[in-house]
């Protein structure tokens, strides 16, 4: 069996690393394409490096434009090459545009779309990740769901391909990298931390990075939250943190984006994290430190229900107000034990007929 998995961003660098390893050591050849959508060193290359990724077969060296121009020029880009590899499968991570564009152009050569994380929803439409999340599910042949409550989702909107409960992988290298960590992790000596008496934050959605308005708000409930807080500055926010000169003479340490382990120990160690990331909710709740998520509306609501999770948007007195209530709890996973790899594997091993039936590339 031959596949083709596209990645783009950050959090598809993290779960690809996990999948990859699971598809080699299952025999299963992949060819790892990179679209470019995250091509600062220090938000791509690290993570490959890191996690010992693959280097890709083809880099598409998309980079940055709007998200017609970006995902249209992925889908030029990416259609050769899924057409010269004729795989037996395009596997999608998440909900970013690369997520689409790879899931619209294998459907249009009609090799069988893999979707990881399939079934989440916020539905909050004025998000350009629900509306990749959604138009993905669409055209995925085998959907892999992180949890039950996204399988029922998928039923409801009457999909008819096959759907497996798989959990995250993210959950499945965020314990894996826990056992590796040191009780004292140097990234608390850096900043000069004492275990459970700062924050994380993080921000950079477009909601939140494409408004000054908003991202200023999001700033006053950081500052008032009278706690020191580590915020490593994505490279979208950078401009907008030097205007506002963020870090300078108050309680803010900015920094460059850091690498998986540690941000995880910075999670782990943190007294609560302020975030807008999907990926960030998840990964805080494995490691048993409460979120306060930056944002109306999250598609991972499993962590709101047990009261991991609390949504605050971008009022600044909220957030502020929310950092500082959330009390510890117990440790809950809801997205798995640490298996969802192996899961996935046998999921396609089940689902994906190994056989071509590439369409011409031709009109």
């Amino acid at each position: 069996m031959r596949l083709v998995s596209v990645v783009g961003a950050r959090p598809q660098f993290v779960k690809a690393a996990v999948v990859s390893r699971a598809l080699r050591a299952a025999g299963i050849e992949e060819r790892l394409v990179h679209t470019g959508q995250h091509y600062d060193s220090l938000m791509s290359d690290v993570f490959f490096s890191e996690f010992d990724l693959p280097v890709p077969y083809r880099n598409l060296g998309v980079g940055s434009c709007s998200h017609a121009v970006q995902t249209g020029e992925m889908m030029i880009r990416l259609e050769p090459v899924v057409y010269d590899c004729e795989p037996d499968g395009v596997v999608v991570y998440g909900d970013t545009n690369s997520t689409l564009a790879a899931a619209l152009v294998a459907a249009k050569l009609c090799v069988p779309v893999i979707h990881v994380e399939a079934g989440l929803r916020s539905f909050d439409r004025s998000m350009p990740e629900e509306v990749n999340r959604v138009l993905a599910d669409r055209v995925s042949d085998l959907l892999l769901a992180p949890t039950s409550d996204a399988a029922r989702q998928l039923r409801s909107e009457g999909v008819t391909a096959p759907v497996e409960v798989v959990g995250d992988v993210m959950v499945d290298l965020a314990l894996e990298t826990l056992r590796r960590l040191p009780a004292k992790p140097a990234i608390l000596g850096r900043f000069k931390l004492r275990s459970k008496a700062f924050a994380l934050a993080t921000i950079h959605r477009a909601s939140n990075t494409d408004d000054t308005v908003v991202f200023a708000r999001l700033i006053a409930g950081l500052r008032s939250t009278q706690m020191t807080i580590v915020f490593p500055v994505h490279p979208r926010t950078l401009a907008l943190c030097k205007t506002l000169n963020v870090g300078s003479g108050d309680n803010i340490i900015t920094c460059e984006p850091l690498g998986y382990a540690d941000m995880l120990a910075l999670q782990t160690h943190a007294r609560v994290v302020l975030t807008d990331s999907g990926g960030v909710q998840k990964e805080a709740v494995t490691v048993g430190t409460p979120v306060v998520t930056m944002r109306d509306r999250t598609e991972w609501t499993q962590t709101l229900d047990e009261g991991w999770n609390v949504l605050a948007g971008n009022d600044p007195r909220e957030i502020a107000d929310a950092a500082q209530r959330m009390p510890p709890k117990r440790r809950i996973y809801p997205y798995g034990q640490g298996d969802s790899a192996r899961l996935i594997v046998e999921a396609i091993r089940t689902h994906v007929p190994r056989t071509k039936r590439m369409a011409s590339c031709a009109s």
